[in-house]
């Protein structure tokens, strides 16, 4: 990155503060609320007054809803949002799948997973996959963005942002703890304490989550996992007299799991006889993960119409999911995707992987897929709004220094299979399977303003991403990394992004908005790979009649370029090369609704809210994807993963003393190959329905008693086709506890 390129941004963020200071504010009663500066540097929206007075569709979850729902599975809390496609994969959300607006699902690489405003993908510009997902169990509120705005969140464009908003060191003491206990031995215990004083603040708080697991391991054993998450939070500021107000805040994060969870699924007969079964092949499957963050900001209040805030980061991560790769013997050897695909081809090999048929020499080939991760940098936002007459501006400019590496030193491990059991039998040495880094340094800023006239607000904006990625593989016979069979490759991306939003206010109870943006995600280390490209529309309406309100958008992204990427979560190799899919269209509609039908009454309430999704995404051109990862794609086919219909239903009833809060929501099938018409029986996920149920009694204002219900009509629901094989959904569940606050 050169110097050059570092001092015009630098200048253009300072032309942009000296002509805001040479703007004198004029107070105006007609959109004098307006005038409070309202960037927060941890957060996108802030508040659901934002969301619904955005030019783009938005959506965000308060901590009221979080705590109203009370669950630790973050595909159960996303699942009621529109526009959101997820399809799950261990039952617990550890590692969602998570699409926005059509985007690629595949370990949620295609979106912008934030936490306080900080990308959280282990490595979010040279390997953005999502092994690590931040913990709903600690967030206060959660926010959607999708639509023209959302420029302002990059790298990726085309779907949009989520931000997890982590709990912030309260204005005065409080003491929080909650714990539940229940089906399959499943604990979730939660604790904080914060205060703040005049010139300082504090938070800390600890999250311990630990479960058996649902699925029958043959021979037995657990199938669930251990995690702890700790979080510490300090702030020092200056007087509330101090002419500029000052904030400086550090935050410290870490969190370890354990989870016995595999790749390894079941075939269509296995699933239909025993849904919950876990093959013997899989009983050495370990994810071991430890991750750590540090985050320092700095936030200035120059007035009450100019703040800038800025934040450096650092994120490590690191795991290693010992895991069945691959079964050979006599001669034959294929992938346990293939395997479960093909039991029928390979009889002895599935007899070794199921456990059924004895075999003293290394056939299960368990691969250490360990990874090391870190990603750091700086980014600040400055914010300046004034008014000219009766014209409202606000001008955001934003910059972003960003390093990120991915280290694979990786090896397998031989095992034998012996009446059900697995037996060590050839120790791999490390680094003899993938040994390479891969890197990335990017430099981004973007410019959004936002002007409003009237009942009209309008929203342009840009941002500019430059990548250069890097990958050095040292090869399997080069262990020490003396560079004595170095392989090297580069890739280099600078990207201009514009987008334009607009928002009229018809009268006090419905508006219009809608807007376009160019759609973007980086491509990989191949200088052959083009980036991902695509041009985005969308038009909606919000209403607030007599107590129902809502939103309908609809949307069209026209992919010039769509990426796909070699996942082996998603049946592929695992290399993570991207690979230039062509075109594709993805149509869609979004809707949502909310009405109480107790509003009138000051005892109770009884709201219900509704959200819809329909998702339509087809390729316009033929050819082979990458190693077979979504088949032989036909001119008109299907994009693999996503629904095409999702439906979700929530009914409330809220007393003094007692609440209780049911979900219902509907997942339409969807195909794990692309293809069209009615979807092959083995490349199809079947659709579901499930209903969730939690239940409070409050004793006093500092004790409750919590109970939730998960699955409550106990269906049998497959979830994912992938990594390899059939899995299976929660089935039911019941958790009680208690719930302090003081």
């Amino acid at each position: 990155m050169n110097l050059k390129r570092i001092t015009a941004s630098l200048l253009f963020l300072s032309t942009g503060f000296l002509t805001a200071q040479n703007q004198k504010p004029i107070a105006n009663d007609s959109i004098q609320d307006l005038m409070e500066v309202t960037i927060i540097a941890n957060k996108l929206l802030g508040s659901k007054f934002e969301a619904r007075n955005r030019t783009g569709s938005a959506y965000f979850l308060s901590k009221q809803e979080l705590e109203q729902q009370n669950y630790f599975d973050i595909n159960r809390v996303l699942g009621q949002v529109p526009g959101v496609n997820i399809y799950e994969e261990d039952g617990f959300g550890l590692r969602p799948n998570i699409s926005l607006r059509g985007t690629s699902p595949e370990r949620s690489s295609k979106i912008n997973i934030m936490e306080d405003g900080i990308l959280m993908a282990p490595a979010p510009y040279s390997a953005s996959a999502a092994y690590y997902f931040p913990n709903i169990n600690r967030m206060q509120a959660v926010e959607v963005l999708k639509g023209s705005s959302q420029i302002q969140y990059g790298p990726n464009t085309t779907g949009g942002a989520i931000n997890f908003v982590s709990t912030e060191i309260p204005s005065t003491f409080k003491a929080n703890a909650r714990a539940s206990y229940g089906s399959y031995s499943t604990f979730n215990g939660y604790a904080n304490v914060g205060d703040s004083f005049k010139n300082f603040g504090y938070m800390v708080e600890y999250n311990r989550r630990q479960s058996d697991g649902f699925k029958n391991l043959d021979k037995g054993g657990n199938t669930g996992f251990e995690m702890n998450d700790l979080v510490a939070k300090f702030r020092v500021n200056t007087n509330p007299e101090a002419s500029v107000q000052q904030s400086l805040d550090f935050k410290f994060q870490y969190s370890d799991e354990e989870s016995d969870e595999t790749y390894l699924g079941l075939t269509n007969e296995d699933f239909r006889k025993t849904p919950f079964r876990r093959y013997a092949g899989s009983q050495k499957d370990l994810m071991s993960t430890d991750h750590t963050q540090f985050m320092l900001t700095h936030t200035a209040n120059f007035s009450d119409y100019f703040r800038v805030t800025t934040t450096a980061y650092r994120n490590d991560f690191k795991r290693n999911w010992y895991k069945l790769n691959d079964v050979s013997a006599n001669g034959q050897s294929t992938s346990i995707a293939n395997l479960l695909d093909n039991p029928g081809d390979f009889p002895l090999l599935f007899g070794i992987a199921n456990g059924s048929q004895d075999f003293a020499g290394s056939a299960l080939n368990l691969k250490n897929n360990n990874r090391a991760y870190y990603s750091q940098g700086i980014q600040t936002k400055a914010d300046y709004h004034f008014l000219t007459g009766d014209v409202y501006h606000d001008i955001e400019v934003g910059l972003r220094l960003h390093q990120d590496e991915e280290d694979r030193f990786q090896w397998k491990d031989g095992y034998n299979m012996i009446d059900g059991n697995m037996n060590l039998v050839n120790a791999g040495v490390p680094g003899t399977d993938s040994n390479r880094i891969t890197d990335a340094n990017a430099f981004a800023a973007h410019v959004l303003y936002k002007l409003k006239y009237g009942k009209l607000t309008i929203t342009p904006g840009i941002r500019y991403e430059n990548i250069k990625l890097e990958r050095n593989d040292y090869g399997k016979n080069d262990v020490n990394r003396t560079g004595s069979d170095l392989s090297s490759r580069s890739n280099e991306t600078n990207e201009f992004i514009p987008g334009i939003g607009a928002n009229y206010k018809l009268n006090r109870e419905f508006s219009l908005f809608g807007g376009i943006h160019k759609g973007f995600s980086p491509g990989g280390t191949r200088p052959e790979e083009s980036s991902e490209q695509s041009v985005n529309y969308e038009l909606g309406t919000r209403f607030n009649h007599n107590g129902l309100s809502g939103e309908v958008v609809g949307f069209y992204n026209d992919y010039s370029n769509l990426l796909g990427s070699d996942f082996a979560a998603s049946g592929g190799v695992g290399t993570l090369d991207q690979f230039n899919a062509g075109e594709v269209n993805v149509a869609g509609i979004e809707a949502q609704a909310g009405y109480d039908f107790l509003k009138s009454n000051s005892n109770f309430s009884l709201p219900l809210t509704i959200a819809y999704t329909f998702t339509d995404a087809t390729f316009q051109n033929s050819f082979d994807s990458n190693v077979g990862i979504w088949g032989t794609v036909e001119n008109g086919d299907e994009v693999p993963y996503l629904s095409r219909h999702q439906f979700n239903i929530g009914l409330s009833f809220i007393a003094t003393k007692f609440e209780a809060h049911a979900n219902a929501r509907y997942r339409g099938e969807f195909r794990t190959q692309a293809g069209s018409g009615s979807i092959p029986a083995n490349e199809k996920v079947g659709s579901n329905f499930l209903v969730d149920l939690s239940v409070k009694y409050h004793l006093n204002k500092n004790l409750s008693l919590t109970s939730n219900l998960i699955n409550v009509l106990d269906n049998e629901y497959e979830v994912a086709r992938v990594p390899a094989g059939l899995r299976p959904g929660h089935p039911f569940g019941v958790y009680g506890g208690f719930e302090f606050r003081f």
